[in-house]
């Protein structure tokens, strides 16, 4: 019985996921939070961390929620810690410390990616994943920005690599052996978070910390990435974390658009007035930040959550760049101005909708395939 139990946990720690597990997981988890609560989107806990952070000194906008009520502040800490659990029982947690540069590089990343998001209304996975999947253009719109930064951030790291001398990492804290003890009362801890809130009437945040945890561990897990599905062609041509994202897509919309089409009150949900002008322009600002920092807005946190010091300071660049640029949209009124609201369906009908987005998601393989065999799109061949 124990070296069945060692056999199903190597198989589960021991070794990482493919990478395509990620993207099915994605796909299906979203559906569900659609179904439960909203689509997955990491900007609306964001801003409510950054309201609390820095509305004592009159920036922001007040939440009367606390962050452990918020259900996007919900969701993003147990993405967060998810991922920390996944890395202990893994023994791949540590505290590692790039060179300054690198620091450096993931402030700025946040500092744009929050700017970007905000003006989208939503992050990579809020605005983009979630914005594609909700029928709305500005999901589409989005794409073509992250498409444009992606490839100007990776016109810089390519310039970087030739041009700069590469310095080490330093690594803290790294005892796989030791890990595992802490991750199984880490483990305690995530199901006590769960049960605790199902018991005190919070029954709804109970089951979107339990989603968060489970995005934190496959994304730990598969290592899956939408700032490589969208950096890597640009660099070497792989294309296997785009494929991951593409397949995550076509589950996620095939899902909302059964959800829409069933559930009238939710046919609006996450459709954002952002079309054309604050989704391709937060596309743009927000794709060179995310290669900056290396981390989108759920890659930084299940990265923060390895212990990554990088994408903390990434984390903290977002929250602090979205809590000021929601507060200046706000009281200069642009917020109104951001673009209009295109609900596909409204448009072209629903078949022609799931048409032209099953239609894009092929081109895009295609290409992704294309680029992967010829490289004619990677700096680096």
């Amino acid at each position: 019985m124990q070296t069945k139990l060692r056999e199903n946990f190597q198989m589960l720690f021991g070794r990482n996921w493919p990478v395509w597990v990620g993207g099915v997981a994605y796909g299906i988890i979203n559906v569900f939070l659609f179904i439960q609560f909203q689509p997955w989107t990491t900007l609306d806990g964001v801003l409510n961390w950054g309201n609390h952070i820095f509305g004592r000194f009159g920036i922001g906008n007040p939440d009367p929620l606390p962050a452990l009520l918020r259900s996007g502040s919900v969701i993003n800490f147990g993405l967060i810690f998810g991922a920390f659990l996944a890395a202990l029982l893994a023994g791949q947690f540590g505290i590692r410390i790039g060179p300054k540069r690198e620091l450096v590089k993931g402030g700025i990343g946040g500092l744009l990616m929050g700017t970007g998001a905000v003006l989208v209304r939503g992050c990579n996975i809020g605005g983009f994943f979630s914005g594609a999947s909700s029928l709305s253009f500005h999901g589409l719109s989005m794409a073509a920005g992250l498409i444009i930064g992606a490839f100007l951030g990776a016109r810089y790291l390519v310039w970087e690599v030739e041009k700069i001398t590469a310095s080490s990492t330093k690594t803290y804290l790294h005892n796989p052996r030791k890990q595992l003890y802490v991750g199984g009362i880490a483990l305690v801890l995530a199901l006590a978070a769960v049960i605790t809130y199902a018991r005190l009437g919070y029954s709804s945040l109970a089951v979107i910390l339990l989603f968060g945890i489970l995005l934190g561990v496959v994304s730990q897990r598969t290592r899956i990435c939408f700032v490589r599905a969208f950096r890597d062609p640009f660099i070497t041509g792989d294309s296997t974390h785009t494929k991951a994202m593409l397949l995550a897509l076509v589950i996620s919309i095939v899902g909302f658009m059964l959800v829409k089409f069933t559930f009238f009150e939710k046919v609006d949900a996450f459709v954002r007035p952002t079309f054309w002008q604050g989704s391709l322009v937060g596309g743009i600002i927000f794709g060179v930040g995310m290669v900056l920092a290396s981390g989108c807005g759920g890659g930084t946190m299940w990265r923060a959550g390895e212990g990554h010091v990088k994408l903390w300071l990434a984390l903290a660049g977002y929250i602090t760049a979205a809590a000021f640029m929601n507060d200046w949209l706000i009281t200069s009124g642009l917020i109104n101005r951001l673009g209009d609201q295109v609900f596909l369906p409204d448009v072209i009908g629903w078949a022609w909708t799931f048409v032209l987005l099953m239609g894009i998601l092929a081109l895009w393989f295609l290409l992704a395939q294309w680029n992967e065999m010829t490289r004619r799109l990677a700096a680096l061949y």
